[in-house]
């Protein structure tokens, strides 16, 4: 079935000679993952015409429809599009469902009729966004004892920005294209500070923000000492050394235990055979 697609459209390619050919400018198009989008010909299908749809560098084809049907037919490039195709047969335009990250590329159509008309998008899926978190920062010393060094960190993200905001003006921001396990933005505020702060992690089509809490975060503490993250790392560092302590002591106890309840018994034997 696929590989008789395939030649069809090959076939009816090698025929545009004979047609005019209008080709449109690529349409940029941005979608959240998990979304659909809906790739619109912008065009109503005569009785007579074809809509072909292909997709990626390779223009693997994906689906085709006509007046009087409805087909669908992945081939094994564009499996990854199964159950998730829908072709509106008055128009050709393509629905995709569910949409994934790998499902970013070049889709293109071509209306195949008294003339061709080549419709392309580009089309960019962009992940989720997770809430930035901001915490004390503890491997940054402060420039002032009246200071609190501050990190805004996300993890697993791309194609994102970054921002530390001051009310509405921008303070620094920093970007990442490809995917990254870990991107970090620093912060330093006086500990009197009203102003109202904010960590701002936003892509093409959404963002997330987070609201500095400098009361909170930033409490002066006598000792002069960071609570924050790394505070959690030492708690559970000295909870691991409490709790080998703990088994040790046992350890130690359970033989005590059994080597005085064990010396009568040893003081009896040594008795009986000095006797004997």
């Amino acid at each position: 079935m696929v590989h008789a697609f395939v030649l069809f459209c090959l076939s009816l390619f090698g025929l545009v000679a004979a047609f005019g050919v209008e080709t449109d400018e690529i349409k940029l198009v941005s979608v959240m993952e998990g979304d659909s989008v809906t790739l619109q010909t912008d065009t109503e299908i005569k009785k007579d015409d074809l809509i072909l749809w292909r997709f990626g560098a390779e223009d693997s084809p994906m689906a085709e429809v006509n007046r009087s049907s409805q087909i669908i037919s992945a081939s094994e490039s564009t499996k990854g599009f199964k159950d998730r195709l829908h072709l509106d047969p008055q128009t050709g335009s393509l629905t995709v469902r569910n949409i994934r990250r790998d499902h970013s590329g070049m889709y293109k159509a071509q209306i195949i009729g008294n003339k061709m008309i080549r419709k392309t998008f580009n089309v960019t899926v962009y992940g989720r966004l997770p809430v930035p978190v901001i915490s004390r920062d503890c491997f940054s010393k402060s420039s002032s004892s009246s200071n609190c060094s501050l990190v805004c960190s996300v993890v697993n993200v791309g194609h994102v920005t970054l921002s530390w905001y001051k009310g509405s003006g921008l303070l620094s921001s920093i970007s990442v294209s490809d995917l990254s396990s870990s991107v970090s933005l620093h912060l330093e505020v006086e500990y009197q500070d009203k102003n109202t702060y904010s960590c701002v992690l936003n892509n093409p089509i959404s963002h997330q923000t987070t609201h500095l809490d400098i009361g909170e975060l930033c409490q002066i503490h006598s000792d002069s000492e960071c609570v924050c993250c790394c505070d959690t790392t030492k708690a559970v560092i000295q909870l691991v050394i409490a709790a080998l302590v703990g088994v040790a002591t046992v350890i130690v106890l359970s033989y005590e235990i059994t080597s005085r309840k064990a010396e009568p018994k040893r003081r009896t034997q040594t008795s009986t055979s000095v006797l004997h």
